[in-house]
């Protein structure tokens, strides 16, 4: 079989999820490798808006993917179909077929995803539909795959289903500025400070991992699979 073109997907349950968890990742792989993300889920159908407001949030929200991407020169977007905390109503396989879906197409090498244990049952769900998709066939072309964090998703779980505890982590000196600004046109998701997803309290996460692996800013991951 001829080597495979080095690729990387980002698999995530909803938008925001990839520019919190690995979005200086996202810019600094860009540089050297194509980065697609694959959305689960729609965003914003939780919120139980009217219908007018409903719309508006959504062409709002697919308005701040598209410019959140293009800062992190992400090369390829594709939307969610699934209910916003309504993943758990449906059968697993259908989440599972999207990612191998996009697996067939892009045949990426290497995945970044949810943590098994947040209390978001959509990031959970999406990492069991992201490991089965990967299931270690001769066919399959993921030789990695790492979890990240999302703040108020793994931190407010207190590791009641899964500890959190990272072993790889990224320097993102280079490309925090990217992540906080790709992080900015999605101000209708974050929170005002001390919310775990304000602004200061992600650029703090980034600066507090650079300094427990000695840079000055890091994200931090759990290997999930690794084949050197």
């Amino acid at each position: 079989m001829s080597e495979l073109r080095e690729s990387i997907l980002i698999v995530a349950a909803h938008p925001d999820d990839e520019a919190l968890g690995c979005g200086g990742t996202i810019a600094k792989l860009s540089r050297m490798h194509p980065v697609h993300v694959k959305f689960m889920g729609r965003g914003v159908g939780a919120r139980n808006l009217p219908l007018a407001e409903h719309r508006m949030a959504v062409k709002k929200l697919a308005q701040a993917t598209r410019a959140s991407a293009e800062v992190l020169a992400i090369t390829t977007v594709f939307p969610g179909q699934f209910d916003d905390n309504a993943f758990d109503s449906g059968p697993l396989l259908e989440l599972v077929r999207e990612v191998e879906q996009c697996i067939a197409q892009y045949r990426p090498t290497t995945i970044y995803t949810h943590h098994a244990g947040d209390l978001n049952i959509d990031h959970r769900l999406t990492f069991q539909a992201g490991l089965t998709a990967c299931r270690p066939m001769v066919t399959c072309s993921v030789r990695n795959i790492y979890s990240f964090e999302v703040p108020s998703a793994t931190d407010w779980a207190f590791q009641q289903f899964q500890s959190w505890n990272p072993t790889r982590f990224v320097d993102i000196t280079e490309t925090l500025i990217q992540k906080m600004d790709a992080l900015e046109f999605y101000k209708d998701e974050l929170r005002p400070f001390p919310h775990p997803r304000s602004l200061e309290a992600i650029h703090a996460r980034a600066t507090w991992w650079g300094g427990i692996v000695g840079t000055s800013a890091a994200e931090a991951f759990m290997v999930i699979r690794e084949l050197a």
